[in-house]
C-alpha cells in the first residue's frame, strides 16, 4: 500500500498565511517562511501556497513568497494561484516550485493542462478543484470560490486526468474551515472516478477525520491548514494516530 501524504497548505493574501471559513471571514494566521520552516522541522510531506487574491487580481502568485518558503522547505512545494497561462507557471517554478495548482485557468483553457504537463511532467501539474453541494451534485466554483463553473466535479476531474493532470487538489468548500470532518463522500466520489492522485482538502478538525479520509474516503493525501498553522493538532500527532491504525505513512 503506498504511503498517505500529510501536506500544509498555506492561503496566502498580501504576503501573510490568512484562513477563513467556508472561503471567508479571513484572519492572519502567520508568516509564510516562518511556518514552512516549523512545518520541515516537523515532518510535513509537501507544502501548498496558495496566492488566493491572484485570480481575483489579475496577477501572477508572489514570487518573493514562493522563495521565501522554498528557501526553508526540503519537500515538495506546489503553488497555487494566479497560474493563468505557461509564462506563470514557468516564473512559479523558477521562483522555487515544484508543482503548479490550476483551477480557475484550467476551466477556462483546458489544452493548458496538456501544455504544461508536456513541459513539466504531469507529476508537476496539479488541478484543483473547489466543489459545493448543490442539488445532489457536487458542483465546482472557480475565482476564489465566487463563480459557478457549471461543471460536475466528478466529470471534471476524469477530464483533467485526460488531459495529463497527475493530481487532483480536492476542496469541499462547504467544510472548508469548519473543522467538522472532510467530506469523505466527495472525496471518494472523485478518488474512485479517476487513476490519479486525489488530496483531499477541507474540514480537518480532529485525528479521526484523517483517518476517515483516508479509509471512507479513498484519499491519497490530506491536507489541512488552520489545525496546524495555530498549532491546535501537530503533524507528528497526526502520523503516530494514522500509523497505529494501521494506515501507512512516512514517520
Amino acid at each position: 500500500m503506498l504511503t498517505k501524504r500529510i501536506i500544509a497548505c498555506m492561503d496566502v493574501r498580501d504576503g501573510q498565511v490568512v484562513k477563513g471559513v467556508q472561503f471567508q471571514q479571513l484572519r492572519h494566521a502567520g508568516d509564510p517562511a516562518e511556518l514552512a520552516r516549523r512545518y520541515n522541522v516537523e515532518g510535513i510531506d509537501e507544502v501548498v501556497v496558495l496566492d488566493i487574491t491572484a485570480t481575483l487580481e489579475s496577477r501572477q502568485a508572489l514570487a518573493r513568497t514562493i522563495s521565501a518558503v522554498a528557501h526553508e522547505i526540503f519537500l515538495p512545494l506546489t503553488v497555487g494561484g494566479g497560474i493563468r497561462d505557461e509564462s506563470a507557471a514557468a516564473a512559479a517554478v523558477d521562483a522555487g516550485a515544484d508543482k503548479v495548482s490550476l483551477n480557475t485557468a484550467a476551466l477556462r483553457d483546458p489544452n493548458l493542462i496538456t501544455t504544461l504537463a508536456r513541459r513539466y511532467g504531469s507529476q508537476a501539474v496539479i488541478v484543483a478543484i473547489d466543489a459545493k453541494r448543490m442539488d445532489g451534485r457536487f458542483g465546482v466554483f472557480v475565482r476564489s470560490g465566487t463563480a459557478d463553473a457549471a461543471r460536475d466535479a466528478v466529470e471534471w476531474a476524469r477530464e483533467a486526468e485526460s488531459r495529463g493532470a497527475g493530481e487532483i487538489l480536492l476542496t469541499s468548500m462547504d467544510r472548508d474551515g469548519t473543522r467538522a470532518g472532510f467530506d469523505c463522500e466527495l472525496t471518494a466520489a472523485v478518488a474512485d472516478a479517476v487513476n490519479i492522485p486525489v488530496i483531499a482538502s477541507g474540514g480537518a478538525g480532529g485525528l479521526e477525520h484523517f483517518a476517515d479520509v483516508f479509509t471512507t474516503g479513498h484519499a491519497d493525501a490530506a491536507l489541512a491548514a488552520s489545525i496546524f498553522h495555530y498549532a491546535d493538532t501537530g503533524v507528528t500527532d497526526v502520523k503516530r494516530y494514522l500509523h497505529d491504525r494501521g494506515i501507512p505513512v512516512r514517520l
